[in-house]
């Protein structure tokens, strides 16, 4: 899903952006699964260049810059479809995720522990 850049900007002017750091919460679904695969942060750029390109892009908050999920490791998120909450202040990316990985530790998800009685499992397999 894309959408010209115009209508881009005003989208992302109407997300209620988080002090200090100016981000909202993003959370990105599986398309056909609808599971959750990740929570991260989006600015305004961020926010434009999903938009625009279709290609997912986050706000690193610890490195302070905009990134391309999937840059580095190949596991793009391929924007579905957008959506805001009703504060403006997260949103939802449903995602075609390209590669069997999602989170930086290997899993499907980052969402793979599993707090049980007794203790915590690892709930899914690694594929690294």
């Amino acid at each position: 899903m894309r959408v010209s850049e115009e209508e881009a900007k005003r989208i992302a002017e109407r997300l209620n952006y988080r002090w200090p750091d100016r981000t909202v919460v993003a959370v990105a679904q599986e398309y056909k699964s609808g599971k959750v695969l990740m929570v991260a942060s989006m600015n305004k750029e961020a926010v434009i260049k999903t938009l625009t390109t279709g290609i997912v892009h986050y706000w690193s908050k610890s490195r302070k810059e905009l990134w391309v999920k999937g840059a580095t490791s190949g596991h793009v998120q391929v924007l579905e479809k957008f959506y805001y909450d009703c504060d403006a202040d997260s949103v939802l990316l449903v995602v075609r995720q390209a590669s069997l990985i999602a989170c930086h530790e290997g899993y499907r998800s980052c969402f793979h522990y599993k707090v049980e009685e007794g203790g915590v499992k690892v709930e899914e397999p690694s594929y690294e």
